[in-house]
Formats: C-alpha cells, structure tokens, sequence
C-alpha cells in the first residue's frame, strides 16, 4: 500500500517526539539548515518535561509541548493528548527520535504509514530498549542502526534504511553506542528526505523505494540505501 507521502517538492510539515537528549533531533535540524532536508520541523513533543531535546527546539525557534505521559490513565489517552496537539498542524510525517513509548492504535490509526522509528540494532535483531548490551553479549561481528515504519508491535516494522557498523575488539556498551549513534544521525535524515520526495511505499512487511541505487560504503559503514 502507499504510505501517503507527499509528491516531493513542498517541505514536509515534520513532528518529531523525544524523551531524552535529542541527538537525532538535532540530526535533522542540522540537515534542513544545510539544506539537505526540505522539511519544517512543526514542533517538537517529549512525554517528559525535562528532556534536554526541549531546549534544542527551542534554540532553532521550534514550538515545543512537553506531554507528561504519567499523568494519563491509558496509553490511549497520552495519545489522544499528542493527537489534540499534531493534527491542527497538518502534520504528514511522525518521527520518533529517541521517544522511549509504545504507540496505541489511537495514534498509529492517525497516522497508518507516517510514523517513523529508529533504533540502534540491525533489525530484526535486538529489539527493545538494551539492543547495543545485547549485540555484544551475542557476540555479534556486525552492529548497526535501523529506520522503520512505526508498526503496533516493538521494532518490527517495515525498514527502511540501515547502516551496519563493525563491532571491533575491546569494544564495550559505550564505545559501540557511541559508533552507532553517529550512522543514526546521517540515516535518518536520509529516510525522511526519501518520504518527502515521495518514494517509499510499503508493501506488506517492505518498504518499496522508487529509484533505488543500493547500498554506499562509506566512513567505515554501510548505509543501504545510499544517501546519494
């Protein structure tokens, strides 16, 4: 099925929800200031008050709301409060950028095909929350970061985009966290421009892109598809 994007040329109206620092968020600022992303970052949701990504919007002039997820009863009501904040904006596309909550069908009905994740594992290995402990713990020789469509289960979506990074010698939580967290912030940008340019659609469990070249090495990674 098509996920509805836009057919390229106007910015895509952008909501991206956080919990935390906001590295990918700045990841996407950064890419529309340089003029690599053609997208209007619309606001800026955290379901906590304090997160440091807050100020980061506030600094580039973006409007910010911080939804304090505790205080609803239901995951359906957090949603329903993100959605009375969303749709007045004409929002076409929800990115995840370190937002640490489960969507309910309120949210992904909203929005079937225009909420984005990403996460540090080559899916579908290592979902959930310690996916860069885990990578290790198995011993893995391969690493990496994936971006999905947002699906009801936990990091099963259609993918998009990864990058694989190698796992090297004396390598701990850290140091690998850190390796991978640098290819987020360059993939990421790239799924959303490829949505903006209308030419991801899904097709059962796979994301189909139009024009399509395959994968890039560079900086040590593999970044499939290519950002060029």
């Amino acid at each position: 099925m098509s996920n509805s994007a836009p057919s390229g040329a106007a910015p895509l109206k952008l909501a991206v929800l956080i919990s935390g620092s906001g590295t990918n968020l700045q990841a996407i600022i950064d890419a529309i200031a340089r003029g690599e992303l053609n997208a209007e970052i619309r606001v800026v949701i955290s379901n906590r008050g304090g997160a440091y990504g807050l100020e980061r919007a506030r600094q580039a002039g973006i409007m910010t709301h911080a939804i304090e997820h505790r205080k609803f009863p239901t995951r359906e009501d957090f949603d329903r409060a993100m959605l009375a904040v969303l749709q007045p904006l004409s929002i076409e596309l929800v990115a995840c950028a370190g937002f640490m909550r489960l969507f309910s069908p309120v949210m992904l009905d909203a929005y079937p095909g225009r909420v984005m994740n990403i996460h540090p594992s080559l899916l579908p290995a290592f979902p959930g929350i310690h996916a860069q402990r885990d990578a290790l713990e198995h011993g893995v020789r391969v690493a990496g970061c994936t971006v999905f469509f947002v699906t009801p289960g936990v990091d099963d979506g259609p993918i998009i985009a990864q990058a694989a990074v190698p796992v090297l010698p004396g390598d701990d939580e850290t140091r690998l966290s850190e390796r991978i967290l640098a290819e987020e912030h360059r993939i990421y940008p790239l799924a959303i421009r490829l949505f903006q340019q209308g030419r991801l659609a899904i097709s059962g469990r796979k994301v189909l892109i139009r024009d399509y070249a395959g994968p890039e090495l560079a900086a040590g990674s593999i970044i499939n598809p290519r950002t060029g």
